[in-house]
């Protein structure tokens, strides 16, 4: 009996080996039935067939295998496999995100059914594996299947390969199995419910298959970019075109084939020299190539298209990418004589022969695609409840986020998203509310892109399922629950809102408004709005700017009475465009990028930074009208002077702060509320004043300049009272600087301006004759705030038609009396602080040359500090000439490559150097906070620290003076606060 049991072990031990050994997807399956057959075990009662099989076979290979199975099952997370005792699941496709999504539930205790249409695994291609998914692949036992996963500085493998590690796993651990059967589409549950309770079900071909009958309350989409399931809308990521070859050669395992080097990933920056001497020896022109050595000798490069041209790959050059790389435009043979010169060069001719591996259509296993566009999921899951059957339904994968080949992110973020899955999956299990499960699955959801080596936790030994253990500085309530009632759906299947589109063509994870704007639809609005004007050509954005006559004829088309374009010189570029960088600085508050000399040093400006710049003059002027149409559609309405809406002036301030991810600051009461009581009361005035003179017709019209005028000084000298007080309890006022770039509008001046490009010569004296527009004064004797309009009546219709000029004078004098007011107050103020000030000065008994450096910087910043800056002075902000351009890191002043580049307001830099100011720890784009004023990024946490410190310098700083001053400074606040 005992020699029996000891040959049946044997047997088992044998069987195990064959099927631990198997190098096909078939033989696996099959070995695994033979398998489950001699031991007498049913892989359907997954409940304990991993228990049941792991005693039965006890070979020390078998040992080694379990004990590594063993460790990773014990995790707390799975709770003993009883975590999701209650879901029933199906995941479409065998690819290695589906197979890992069912390794985890398989942990957790699910039932899982996987289905795959095909019977083989049949790519050749090569993966490229970050750290932590070769930690991942080792805790499942990678090594046991394959002796040569990643050893040593490997960091690759085949698809096959590990697709067939996986299936081994899932198969040891209960997960069904079913080649040949496609997924068609979900099944609701029949309205009949009180015979039996069916459940959610899916259709599959062929339709008499048994997994026809399996109902189940948790679907996972892991088929790719093809994605059979319903519900999910896709977003477009494109980029420039990029067109990728892929070659695989036949591996002989020789030994001067394993003498050549592999390329881990090769591009044209890094080694400039290798590219040009390849385009010169054979013509074949690249950007990057890599090469993988595992079963194949496998190739994979980009390739430029005038290369692929030249060489005859592409036969008809074609400006739509999909007739340009279909399968007639495309010579085969001169794409294997390509694919094998390159490989030819880049391996130094080491290889003894490169002859191509077979596909599965039996065919040279080389291939050209384009991935000049990459689809990613608008969300990551969703909620269907028909007849009270909820399905969760999910995405893994390529279905999920197509991955960028270059970085090697396919696997690495389809693994993560795999573990999201089961974390989401087994809060399914608990009974939590489904929409907080689809508010925390998209809030990770939102991470994924941003993914790196570089940015997720770097201790894997303490990766689990939970997503906190994986993304530092997770905020799993960044999205609530209301924001994904979308996501819960309680219609019919056909009737369902979300149906799948082709794509929607946005941009991934930008959330900015302006980001929106692409470089196509930017160019042509640029073209639109300059069109007719002389030496102004745009046929770029970038070569056609550097000049300065394209933006400052931007800026005329909408203001024309800001230039005289006439008198623009289009030789003297550097002075041009400081003046466009001038007048957008001033009068639209769009900080310039850069200088009007640097702007002519360089051979042409920075594409990225000219995108951002000129997008914000889209911003503000998409949608309104030119000057000039205005007139014309009114009729000649000298209303039109009005170049701007109100709307637009106050979406170009917030053109040039950050939104979103700034922390609004808490609002001090003290200080805020006497502000805004006093703008309110003046704009209520204001408003009034607008609505009388608004209803005036006739002759009223020809005062709409002055008082258009009386109302932007009214409401600029309260902004700039409110702006230069510290606080309520001081508040120091200059004088408001005239402008110098802008004339003074006189009454009509706007209203009967003519475009140049339609100018016609007119008569100088006539102009020069017209008397100058009244200065309103302040009258002395004045010390009360102007009356309150607001017992002026509305006039009706008979009124106003009978006495136009009568409303036209109250409603200027009205404004002018509010103007003088206002002035009034702020001389006064001005006076008593100027008194004050000299006052504390010649109290002082120190002489000023025994006085120490601290002291002499506070007498001297109290004797200049009301007198304002040169009214010549420009605004013009220096640049350095290593920083700015999108090529240059923003922290480290280094080159900044496009692969490794990222972006936030308007600053270029390395993943690795986006760090806060303050604690140095590393921040993603969507969590951060900018400070403007000291060009510094930091935390939210630190953000609201580092501001009220920078608060509390200034103000120290703006009272370094004696106890005798401090006094005085009180005594001319609580004058201050009298008025």
């Amino acid at each position: 009996m005992g020699e029996n049991d000891a040959e049946k072990q044997s047997q088992a031990g044998q069987l195990f080996e064959n099927f631990i050994q198997a190098s096909t997807f078939k033989a696996t399956l099959q070995a695994f039935n033979i398998l489950c057959r001699y031991l007498e075990l049913d892989p359907l009662d997954h409940w304990i067939f991993y228990s049941k099989l792991k005693s039965k076979v006890n070979s020390w290979k078998a040992k080694a295998l379990w004990s590594k199975l063993d460790k990773q099952a014990n995790h707390k997370d799975y709770r003993k496999g009883k975590a999701c005792n209650n879901i029933n699941c199906l995941i479409i496709g065998g690819g290695p995100c589906g197979l890992r999504t069912a390794i985890e539930l398989a942990f957790l205790g699910a039932k899982v059914v996987l289905v795959e249409k095909r019977d083989s695994f049949s790519r050749n291609n090569v993966l490229h594996l970050w750290p932590y998914t070769i930690h991942d692949l080792r805790a499942l036992a990678a090594k046991k299947f394959c002796g040569k996963f990643c050893a040593g500085t490997i960091d690759h493998i085949s698809i096959r390969q590990l697709q067939l590690i996986l299936t081994k796993v899932a198969l040891l651990l209960g997960v069904e199995i079913h080649v040949n059967v496609e997924f068609v589409q979900l099944l609701e549950p029949p309205e009949d419910q009180e015979n039996q309770r069916i459940g959610w079900r899916a259709e599959v071909r062929p339709m008499d298959h048994p997994v026809s009958n399996f109902t189940f309350n948790i679907i996972v989409g892991a088929d790719g970019r093809r994605n059979s399931l319903q519900g999910f809308r896709r977003k477009e990521f494109r980029g420039k075109l990029a067109i990728a070859i892929t070659a695989n050669f036949v591996n002989r395992n020789t030994t001067a084939e394993a003498k050549v080097e592999e390329i881990s990933g090769v591009a044209f920056i890094f080694n400039q020299k290798f590219f040009q001497d390849l385009r010169e020896e054979t013509g074949i022109d690249l950007e990057n190539i890599v090469y993988y050595k595992d079963n194949t000798h496998y190739f994979v490069m980009t390739a430029k298209k005038q290369s692929l041209l030249d060489k005859g790959v592409i036969i008809h050059d074609y400006i739509d990418t999909e007739m340009l790389l279909c399968s007639e435009n495309v010579s085969q043979e001169a794409l294997q004589s390509y694919a094998r010169e390159a490989a030819d060069f880049a391996t130094n001719y080491q290889l003894p022969s490169l002859d191509f591996a077979i596909n599965h259509i039996n065919q040279p296993d080389v291939a050209m695609f384009d991935f000049t566009c990459m689809y990613a999921s608008e969300n990551a899951a969703l909620v269907r409840e028909r007849h009270s059957h909820r399905l969760l339904v999910a995405l893994v994968g390529d279905s999920l986020l197509e991955p960028f080949w270059p970085m090697g992110t396919g696997c690495a973020r389809g693994f993560l998203a795999a573990l999201d899955t089961a974390w989401m999956a087994k809060r399914w299990a608990q009974s939590v509310p489904p929409l907080e499960i689809l508010a925390e699955r998209e809030s990770i959801y939102r991470l994924l892109p941003q993914t790196t080596p570089e940015n997720i936790s770097k201790n894997f030994e303490q990766y689990t399922i939970d997503p906190g253990t994986r993304y530092p500085n997770l905020n799993s309530n960044c999205i609530q629950p209301h924001q994904v009632h979308h996501l819960y759906i309680t219609t019919e299947l056909k009737d369902c809102p979300l149906e799948r589109a082709n794509s929607i063509r946005k941009s991934i994870k930008l959330s900015r408004h302006e980001s929106e704007i692409r470089p196509n639809r930017l160019l042509t609005w640029c073209q639109k709005q300059t069109e007719g004007y002389e030496n102004v050509t745009i046929t770029d954005l970038t070569s056609s700017w550097k000049s300065g006559l394209a933006l400052c004829a931007i800026i005329h088309h909408f203001c024309p009475h800001l230039i005289d374009f006439d008198s623009l010189n289009e030789e003297d570029a550097a002075k041009n465009n400081q003046l466009a960088f001038d007048l957008a600085e001033q009068q639209f508050g769009i900080s310039p990028i850069t200088t009007g000399k640097e702007m002519v040093a360089v051979s042409e400006p920075d594409k990225l930074n000219m995108v951002m710049y000129l997008s914000k003059f889209y911003e503000l002027f998409r949608g309104t009208p030119p000057l000039a149409a205005l007139r014309v559609g009114m009729g000649g309405n000298e209303m039109s002077a009005a170049p701007f809406r109100q709307s637009n002036l106050f979406r170009l301030r917030n053109l040039s702060l950050p939104r979103k991810r700034t922390p609004k600051e808490e609002r001090k009461p003290e200080e805020n509320d006497t502000m805004s009581k006093r703008r309110k009361r003046t704009s209520i005035k204001l408003e009034e004043n607008q609505a009388i003179y608004s209803r005036s017709n006739g002759t009223e019209m020809k005062n709409a300049t002055n008082q258009n005028k009386v109302r932007s000084m009214a409401t600029q000298l309260l902004a700039k009272f409110e702006e230069n007080a510290p606080s309520a309890a001081l508040r120091r006022q200059e004088s408001m600087p005239s402008n110098p770039m802008t004339p003074p509008l006189s009454r009509g001046s706007v209203a009967s301006y003519t475009n140049p490009r339609f100018a016609k010569p007119q008569d100088q004296t006539h102009g020069a004759s017209r008397p100058p527009a009244r200065q309103s004064q302040p009258t002395p004797s004045s010390d009360r705030p102007p009356r309150d309009p607001k017992h002026v009546t509305k006039p009706d219709g008979e009124a106003a038609s009978a006495k136009p000029l009568a409303l036209g004078s109250c409603s200027r004098s009205l404004s002018v009396r509010a103007l003088s007011g206002v002035l009034q107050r702020l001389q006064r103020l001005e006076e008593r602080f100027d008194q004050r000030k000299a006052r504390s000065l010649t109290q002082s008994d120190v002489p000023f040359s025994r006085r120490s450096i601290k002291e002499r910087a506070a007498h001297l910043t109290a004797l200049f500090g009301g007198r304002s800056l040169s009214q010549q002075a420009s605004l013009r902000k220096e640049f350095p000439q290593n920083l700015g351009g999108s090529d240059v890191c923003y922290f480290c002043n280094k080159r900044v490559y496009v692969m490794e580049r990222l972006s936030a307001d308007g600053k270029f830099f390395h993943r690795e150097c986006f760090k806060c100011e303050f604690c140095q720890t590393t921040l993603r784009l969507g969590a951060y906070a900018f400070s403007l004023e000291e060009g510094k990024f930091y935390c939210k946490p630190h953000f609201a620290h580092c501001k009220s410190n920078n608060k509390l310098r200034k103000r120290r700083a703006d009272f370094p003076v004696s106890s005798r001053t401090k006094v005085s400074v009180g005594w001319t606040s609580s004058l201050c606060l009298g008025l």
